[in-house]
């Protein structure tokens, strides 16, 4: 048996690598006054749908199925819909920011950072229209890839204007798309006048090329989307946020509104650069049967991510916790008492177990990443002591009496080597 096609189990240290850098994501959010919130990993399938029903994600990707009771129902491929689907159905305060980590699934082919159960990390702001909101979650994803050492990476941003000013220029897109149509790849020569702006997303040569040229939306944007567009440009100015302007971001939803980002990392393949990105989507909660309320996001691949770092060769899993490594050789009774002690007090413990020979523990203790190894032999169980060895060198072997070795390694665990 193995894990299905697309997936993959992360084990340790690998994992403590993961839960190294959801733990930095969720403080710096939570600074910023986003508090989790944990959604089902399923739904009903009209919350999907609502993404986009001519989208990839909908149309070819998205794992759905019926349930026993004939629901039909999916699982969850992208983080958004599902953030918004509960704040339709909980009503809670406005601005409502959270920030959320959860698998998500697609059935496409596999691919370098990409499964077909991936993990992403995000935010939400739910209720706040003002572009200034739009560079404080841009600023957030920012720097949090800063945080974890990456300097190679370029923010992409472009404005796909509103429901005011985009109809017209997805008249003049397809105009546009219409008279090159001999020149589209197969995939987008019969969705050009449907939904020109997925063409734009195509990364195909052919079409790249018939879009080079194409009309640009922030050139059609009506006055409110132009200063909405011209207040972020001008936030990540005054935040040093250098920014590159890609008028062809679509970002592949239907749902985005005014703002659109993405984050690349140029250390990664240009096919698979991207580890996040995000926009408005101001009208997604009506679709969701809500009162109108604007929102602003993003979502960063886990995936994707930690490739990133190995490319740039940082954020390395991270050194273990571990205190002590207990080693008893007078049949483990010492070593049961004293782990569980330890533990209780706080100290990150293992031991052996299976009654094994001296050498054989001690190699399981340079194993483990202990700092340290408890010792307890025959002349230590007589005398009431355990032997403490400092396993990285530093401070040798000694002595210390039994009752007081809870707070003696208790010490040497906050920092008071001895």
């Amino acid at each position: 048996m193995k894990a299905p096609t697309g997936t993959r189990d992360i084990l340790a240290p690998e994992s403590d690598r993961w839960k190294a850098l959801i733990g930095l994501f969720s403080g710096q959010m939570e600074r910023a006054g986003y508090g989790l919130v944990q959604s089902p990993m399923f739904e009903e399938i009209g919350v999907f749908q609502r993404v986009g029903e001519d989208t990839d994600v909908v149309r070819k990707e998205m794992y759905d199925f019926e349930d026993k009771g004939g629901r039909h129902l999916a699982l969850r491929p992208e983080g958004t819909a599902s953030i918004v689907r509960a704040f339709v159905q909980h009503h809670p305060q406005t601005p409502w920011k959270v920030w959320y980590a959860a698998p998500s699934f697609r059935y496409e082919r596999p691919q370098a950072g990409r499964f077909r159960q991936h993990h992403q990390i995000g935010v939400e702001a739910l209720g706040v229209d003002d572009a200034d909101l739009d560079v404080e979650v841009i600023s957030l994803a920012w720097d949090f890839f800063a945080s974890v050492g990456l300097r190679r990476i370029d923010l992409c941003l472009n404005s796909l204007g509103d429901p005011v000013c985009r109809p017209a220029y997805l008249d003049m897109l397809a105009a546009h798309l219409v008279a090159r149509l001999d020149d589209l790849c197969d995939e987008h020569r019969p969705r050009a006048r449907e939904n020109p702006m997925r063409v734009l997303d195509c990364k195909r040569a052919s079409c790249r090329e018939v879009t080079r040229d194409a009309p640009r939306t922030i050139d059609h944007l009506c006055r409110p989307c132009s200063e909405h567009f011209e207040r972020i440009q001008e936030g990540l100015g005054a935040l040093s946020i250098p920014f590159i302007l890609d008028t062809r971001l679509a970002r592949g939803f239907d749902y985005y509104t005014r703002t659109t980002f993405e984050l690349q990392a140029s250390a990664l393949d240009g096919a698979q650069n991207a580890v996040g990105g995000g926009g408005r989507y101001d009208g997604l909660v009506e679709m969701m049967g809500g009162a109108p309320t604007p929102g602003m996001g993003f979502g960063i691949g886990v995936e994707r991510t930690l490739l990133a770092c190995d490319a740039e060769a940082t954020f390395p899993v991270p050194p273990s916790s571990l205190v002590a490594f207990v080693i008893d050789v007078t049949g483990g009774t010492v070593a049961r008492d004293l782990s569980a002690a330890l533990r209780r007090a706080g100290v990150g413990v293992v031991r052996s177990f299976d009654d094994r020979s001296m050498r054989a523990q001690m190699k399981q203790a340079d194993r483990s990443g202990a700092s340290f190894a408890l010792i307890i032999g025959p002349d230590e169980l007589e005398a009431g002591t355990v032997a403490v060895r400092d396993l990285r060198g530093e401070t040798g072997q000694h002595a210390v009496a039994l009752e007081d070795v809870v707070a003696h390694v208790g010490a040497l665990a906050k920092g008071g080597r001895q």
